[in-house]
């Protein structure tokens, strides 16, 4: 089977290189790409049978680059770090994805799987993937002790990180710890309208009142958070163009 690889980071890459290595299924991986241009034009010039998709690209997404490859006559298996995203593929059935870190055994399973696919049923779960998928949600799926709890983004205040635990503060007096650094939520949240303004936090740009030029954001409930002299200049780029638009 020959294999094209796409991914930003390159040392899951290079593990996947490594971990396909040691499949007994014969597979030939014919290149690596880290952005969506450069995977159009690989993936058109090689033919691959299958796709190991990572969903957030350097330039764009994975559903990016299957909208604008020519003809979708490749497999797919979809690369995901967040957990949310697996949860909802598995409550759809909709798709084939691994959850980094990547397991050999969940790897080798998803490959047997995909190969029993026909082209059209990959079209078809791939369409379903991108209705659920492709567009920012408001929702975050926190995964607690002993249950899966889903948070409206769109109500909550700020997280605060604390030798790592991050809390999530929310409407309503709501808060909910999770035992995961505040970095691995980072890329989640700044893609909507979140910002990072400390080492141990991240707001939501909405509930802010007012900011100190000492240093300090206000946020509607009177809960003041900090801003580093490092994550100044960025939080104010991000908070004016917040509130000129």
């Amino acid at each position: 089977m020959k294999v094209l690889i796409i991914e930003d980071k390159e040392y899951i890459r290079k593990g996947l290189c490594s971990l396909l290595q040691l499949l007994e299924t014969e597979i030939t991986v014919l290149g690596e790409c880290e952005s969506v241009k450069e995977a159009i034009i690989v993936a058109n010039a090689c033919k691959p049978e299958l796709v190991l998709l990572d969903i957030n690209l350097t330039d764009g997404t994975g559903f990016d680059f299957l909208e604008q490859t020519e003809n979708l006559n490749f497999k797919v298996i979809f690369i995901t770090a967040y957990e949310e995203h697996a949860l909802k593929a598995l409550k759809i059935g909709a798709v084939d994805y691994l959850l980094k870190p990547v397991d050999i055994d969940e790897l080798d399973m998803a490959i047997q799987k995909v190969a029993q696919l026909s082209i059209n049923k990959q079209k078809q779960q791939v369409k379903i993937a991108k209705q659920v998928w492709g567009n920012e949600d408001t929702t975050l799926i926190l995964s607690l002790h002993d249950s899966f709890q889903v948070i409206d983004l769109n109500e909550l205040h700020y997280c605060e990180s604390d030798n790592g635990y991050t809390t999530f503060y929310c409407s309503n007096h709501k808060k909910y710890m999770v035992s995961k650094t505040i970095k691995e939520f980072e890329e989640r949240l700044c893609k909507v309208n979140f910002t990072r303004t400390h080492q141990s936090y991240i707001v939501n740009l909405k509930f802010i009142d007012k900011y100190d030029k000492s240093g300090i954001i206000y946020l509607k409930n009177g809960k003041k958070i900090p801003v580093s002299s490092r994550k100044k200049e960025q939080f104010l780029k991000m908070f004016l163009n917040w509130n000129n638009n």
